[in-house]
């Protein structure tokens, strides 16, 4: 009963930043893109095309030195 708790909580709480995400959108004061790349993320964390293009991201701030 309790092997799908940790798929289940991932997927609620990606959903739930996507949705932040958006509302946060119109608020001028929070980044709403933060929240729905975090929850795509979380969504798409067994997708190879997903994992490629947070590798890719990461190369990407390694370089760009913030």
């Amino acid at each position: 009963m309790y092997k799908h708790l940790p798929d289940l909580i991932r997927k609620i709480a990606g959903v739930i930043l996507i949705i932040f995400g958006i509302i946060s959108g119109f608020i001028p004061i929070l980044q709403g893109w933060i929240f729905i790349l975090a929850g795509l993320l979380l969504l798409g964390v067994k997708k190879k095309t997903i994992k490629k293009k947070v590798l890719k991201l990461k190369r990407w701030f390694n370089k760009s030195k913030f």
